[in-house]
């Protein structure tokens, strides 16, 4: 097995997590070559989307893993009824600044390709191009028992006419898209069929905790690491080895790793440059600096 090299610390110096103090060192960096960008949860809380850990990294919820849904009709009841009144919040997210600066840093010819953890679109709807969704989308529905699939809204509607009298409401929104209901109201919910073969085995076309990542979508995500001149990561904790993975990968090659996100990561020692603050912070500045 091959070793981790440290960064070349040649072309950059560690960032201080002062305010202000960082934008000019990392708009510096970013001019110095065309970056790869690997973004988390941690775009999209400031969309009103929290992330699966705080600060400290401690995971604030336990999703339902793949082997869960995949166990019983009840479990599938459950997480329709949870995801069917989550997503009436979640589909009404807004990108924000973060989001907004990664799509014009694009524009600029300073970011590349985008892979992402996020299943919320919203690298998309902020107009970024070319983005690799590695987790899957929210926006997509499959059925596991014949391999249909049909787009989010419609399995809504087919939820909304299947369930005319259910208005639970929630001010809850999970990274996932659900949210946590009661018992009594998740036993009411009439669970989605698919319209192809009428199964109950519809999931969201995702990669659930305790599921894998397809294998071509890594490959896609290992050759852009292979060919980039440079990893920045924004947002992610790096907690889970979808995204741990590439970043390793670019720290062997001896490329520049840029990490910018509050909070601690599982590769804080491989970056060259960090900065611990939120994104939606650091990003609008470092956009203002680049185009200085």
């Amino acid at each position: 097995m091959s070793q981790l090299r440290s960064p070349d610390q040649s072309w950059a110096r560690r960032v201080p997590a002062g305010p202000g103090a960082d934008a000019t060192v990392l708009a510096e960096q970013l001019r110095s070559r065309r970056w790869l960008v690997l973004t988390g949860a941690g775009m999209s809380t400031a969309s009103g989307i929290p992330d699966y850990r705080g600060p400290d990294g401690t995971r604030r919820v336990q999703p339902m893993t793949i082997q869960e849904l995949r166990s019983s009709s009840a479990a599938r009841q459950r997480y329709w009824a949870r995801s069917y009144v989550g997503w009436q919040r979640l589909h009404r997210a807004r990108p924000n600044a973060a989001h907004r600066a990664v799509t014009e840093l694009q524009r600029l010819g300073v970011v590349d390709r985008v892979i992402t953890q996020n299943v919320d679109g919203l690298h998309q709807r902020a107009g970024t191009r070319q983005v690799i969704e590695l987790h899957g989308s929210l926006a997509r529905v499959v059925c596991d028992h014949c391999g249909d699939g049909l787009p989010r809204p419609e399995l809504d509607a087919m939820m909304r006419a299947a369930n005319p009298s259910y208005t639970v409401t929630s001010d809850e929104i999970r990274p996932d898209g659900d949210v946590a209901l009661d018992e009594v109201d998740v036993t009411r919910f009439v669970t989605p069929r698919c319209p192809g073969c009428n199964h109950d085995r519809l999931r969201p076309d995702v990669v659930f905790f305790g599921d894998s990542v397809p294998r071509e979508r890594v490959e896609t995500c290992t050759a852009l690491v292979a060919a980039c001149e440079g990893l920045v990561v924004l947002g992610s904790s790096l907690a889970v080895m979808s995204g741990l993975r590439f970043v390793r990968q670019a720290a062997r090659r001896g490329v520049p790793v840029m990490i910018i996100t509050a909070g601690p990561t599982r590769a804080d020692e491989l970056a060259a440059v960090r900065s611990h603050r939120p994104v939606e912070q650091v990003l609008p500045q470092l956009l203002a600096h680049v185009t200085a």
